[in-house]
């Protein structure tokens, strides 16, 4: 292995290891947050519609209170925490014209969040980097 090649792996496992960070803290916040919503607002989600909006909610308080720990700026954190919206925003028009169940609006927009926090990874690598 060369020097350069060493680095280069050392420099994407921490990418990577960061980026399963913040999806565990999204679980996180998930399960913590969900039964604290139930407890408050029984009933909030029993929309799909608002049930992906408060679980988008949920798991961004999560990422974003790590993000904060490990040192991230508050535009980071911004873009991150938007990075679980978009998606949902995206496809709740379909969802509200019939054209998306609740099931695949549920579904797609957990599977496009993840593209999307790896986008605004990419928009702010050198700050992913050091942290």
């Amino acid at each position: 292995m060369t020097t350069t090649q060493r680095p280069r792996s050392r420099h994407t496992w921490h990418l990577v290891r960061h980026y399963l960070e913040m999806v565990v803290a999204m679980l996180v916040g998930m399960v913590v947050l969900g039964p604290v919503e139930d407890l408050l607002w029984p009933g909030l989600t029993a929309r799909t519609d608002v049930h992906v909006l408060v679980m988008a909610t949920n798991m961004a308080i999560g990422m974003a209170a790590w993000m904060r720990f490990r040192g991230h700026s508050w535009p980071a954190v911004a873009e991150m925490s938007a990075a679980m919206y978009v998606p949902f925003a995206v496809l709740l028009v379909p969802h509200w014209a019939g054209a998306v169940s609740g099931d695949l609006l549920m579904t797609a927009g957990h599977v496009l969040m993840l593209p999307a926090m790896a986008l605004a990874v990419w928009w702010r690598l050198d700050e992913y980097a050091h942290h």
